[in-house]
């Protein structure tokens, strides 16, 4: 092993809101809060935020702007937690679930980055 991922970077035109909207769907702290530069997170990896002021978000599913990178957030009751990200600021982007052990919500963030709230893992059937 070479090194361990201290955090993600993430371009953004308003690091501080977007650090607010992740550290709330979370439930970790903002670590600090510089002009330029957020960090939510005490543990590694944390996520940070990074002032971007010609931040162009990707465009889900248009190769021309693809998305580069996306969370895969687990929850526990996945219309609870949309209605949440909603009220935060996320946009609905679809609703995959033509297979039924890979279910997922994708969103954008309030900067467009998508993200994925996955709903909660089915039981194995005992025996």
């Amino acid at each position: 092993m070479i090194g361990r991922v201290s955090a993600m970077a993430i371009d953004c035109p308003d690091p501080s809101a977007l650090a607010d909207f992740y550290a709330e769907l979370l439930g970790l702290p903002v670590t600090r809060r510089d002009a330029h530069w957020v960090v939510v997170g005490h543990e590694p990896p944390r996520l940070a935020f990074q002032y971007a002021p010609d931040h162009r978000p990707p465009e889900w599913p248009d190769p021309a702007r693809p998305q580069q990178m996306h969370l895969d957030i687990r929850v526990e009751d996945i219309d609870a937690a949309e209605e949440r990200v909603l009220e935060l600021g996320a946009r609905r982007l679809a609703v995959v679930e033509d297979d039924p052990d890979d279910l997922f919500r994708v969103y954008a963030d309030p900067a467009g980055h998508p993200f994925c709230l996955e709903y909660p893992a089915t039981p194995e059937p005992p025996g």
